[in-house]
């Protein structure tokens, strides 16, 4: 009888087992099916509902929000924030997988986008940090939340870290760096160094450069070397949207780039770094160092993918950002 007893609770264990191997089986291949159809809806078209939020200095940001299907205490609010001369279809993927999982808020940084225009003053890391912070206060008052930020978007971030790490602390439960650094930019960023001379040139002098080049300029310094044409397209139709004063007023904000000392602050979040192999304008130095510097932090490196990786690798960015939503939820419910 005892050997039938262990038997039956084996193969009541292996039953129970498979079971949730299949059930996991199906969930992924339901994602990857997702992550397919993504791929036929058309880039631009994604919106949600408009809100509008003032900024400090009364800049009006553009901000659309995505609900939740089920909108439990532990599901937590997704901020997704761009990066510089990009707008918040830079999530087009990503938006379009997590959608009905979370509630996604997505943001027009200030002079970008929909965004109102700023002074060229009030175009510095702090302004945005702040911007964010009452982004956050008008549309994801409560709740826990989980921070997404690709290149100047993650700059954004960790200043919010930096100028107020109590709310970091005591919301940001999950943090997403994508393609981003934390200083010594400028000197080690093939693109930024180059861009240099031109962006010392007046406004009609860039704005020759950028319609005779923008494609090729793309192709290059954007994405990697064996992305889908498809990618560079989106890039440059999206760059190619941004006000030339746009580059001009926040290229000086990576010159004065140094927020290593903002870092631990987001160690209490669980926190990943991604960036591409090919990125060049954050190379990959920049993400291992912010790895080792975030308490806890895991790296992924996406081999051939460049600076817009949240295209040519959206699967990647995407299965990224979910793994990070499912702890902060799977910790929510304990």
């Amino acid at each position: 009888m005892r050997g039938r007893t262990r038997a039956l609770i084996g193969s009541g264990v292996a039953f129970v087992a498979a079971g949730a191997a299949a059930t996991l089986f199906s969930e992924r291949m339901s994602a990857r099916r997702h992550l397919r159809l993504v791929e036929d809806v058309p880039f631009g078209s994604v919106h949600g509902e408009t809100r509008w939020v003032t900024a400090r200095d009364g800049v009006r940001l553009h901000v659309e929000v995505d609900e939740a299907d089920d909108a439990g205490a532990e599901v937590p609010t997704v901020v997704m924030v761009h990066g510089w001369t990009c707008d918040l279809d830079t999530w087009h993927y990503q938006r379009l997988a997590l959608r009905g999982r979370a509630r996604i808020v997505l943001v027009d940084l200030r002079s970008h986008g929909a965004s109102g225009r700023a002074k060229a003053s009030r175009s510095t890391l702090p302004d945005l940090a702040d911007d964010l912070a009452r982004v956050i206060e008008a549309v994801a008052p409560t709740g826990p939340l989980v921070l997404v930020g690709h290149s100047m978007g993650g700059m954004t971030i960790m200043q919010l870290a930096a100028d107020d790490p109590v709310l970091v602390k005591e919301r940001v439960k999950g943090v997403v760096l994508v393609g981003t650094s934390a200083g010594d930019l400028l000197r080690t960023s093939p693109v930024l160094r180059q861009l240099r001379p031109l962006l010392r040139a007046t406004t009609p002098a860039v704005d020759w450069a950028r319609r005779f080049n923008s494609y090729s300029v793309t192709r290059r310094w954007a994405v990697g070397p064996q992305a889908d044409e498809k990618y560079a397209d989106m890039a440059d139709q999206m760059i190619g949207r941004a006000r030339t004063h746009v580059m001009l007023d926040f290229y000086p904000a990576f010159g004065e780039l140094d927020l290593y000392d903002a870092l631990p602050a987001l160690g209490t979040a669980e926190t990943v770094v991604v960036c591409g192999t090919e990125d060049l304008l954050t190379p990959p130095r920049h993400a291992r160092r912010l790895a080792e510097e975030i308490p806890g932090a895991r790296l992924e490196l996406v081999d051939g993918a460049g600076h817009m990786i949240m295209f040519e690798e959206h699967e990647r960015v995407t299965e990224a950002i979910e793994t990070v939503v499912d702890h902060v939820i799977e910790e929510g419910r304990r």
